[in-house]
């Protein structure tokens, strides 16, 4: 059973630092279980708060309890485990954002984060599918292009690395995962971890000035 002391802050990292003691190093696992305890929805709404302020611990723990749920959701859907992986990495990496959304008041967090779970498993889906534009928004629709381009950029440039390196930058800088936690997620060394680190930054740096400088438009065959 939790035992919320006094100090949200220090009981949020002393659980985070439980769950990834015990949790088994490695890929993602599929989990169905969720504890919705009284003490554990407490603790969950007081991460949540932080969370949107940037904490780093309530992130981190707000990964390690959810992570394997919202990926044995995503992997019912996308019926493959590793798209499901990219799917789970992509929902936690753009969480403290997210979080803006969330109403505490209207549905507890895990039902909602699964809920967001369902709709990026079913965007991604429909993306494999390549289903035509106008099926999904109308040819009049105004299209706001700049920030849309520069996400679009940088998830080909993501997607363009190695897989394990698209891990370790998307685990590092956007869910915030410190080497140690990453390498203890990964189940490698954190010499390791920095390895991939400094060779995915950089070859992520050249996807980049490559998209950027390819022209804009593909030219008709003849």
């Amino acid at each position: 059973m939790l035992r919320i002391e006094a100090g949200a802050q220090g009981a949020i990292r002393r659980e985070a630092d439980l769950i990834e003691a015990t949790v088994e190093r490695g890929r993602f696992r599929r989990r169905r279980t969720l504890d919705r305890s009284p003490a554990v929805e407490r603790l969950v709404l007081a991460a949540v708060a932080r969370a949107r302020d940037g904490d780093a611990d309530a992130l981190r723990f707000l990964y390690l309890r959810y992570a394997d749920n919202v990926y044995g959701y995503v992997c019912s859907i996308v019926r493959d485990e590793h798209d499901a992986e990219d799917v789970t990495q992509q929902i936690f990496a753009k969480l403290m954002t997210a979080l803006g959304r969330y109403e505490p008041r209207v549905v507890p967090f895990s039902a909602w984060i699964l809920r967001v779970a369902h709709n990026a498993a079913i965007d991604h889906v429909r993306t494999r599918r390549a289903v035509p534009c106008e099926e999904v928004r109308s040819p009049d629709a105004e299209v706001d292009a700049s920030g849309g381009e520069r996400f679009a950029d940088l998830r080909l440039a993501l997607d363009a690395l190695p897989s394990e390196q698209r891990n370790v930058i998307m685990l590092r800088f956007l869910v915030g995962l410190s080497p140690r936690e990453i390498a203890e997620r990964l189940g490698r060394s954190e010499d390791a971890v920095h390895g991939l680190q400094h060779r995915g930054r950089r070859r992520l740096r050249r996807e980049m000035q490559r998209i950027q400088d390819e022209p804009g438009a593909f030219p008709l065959a003849a």
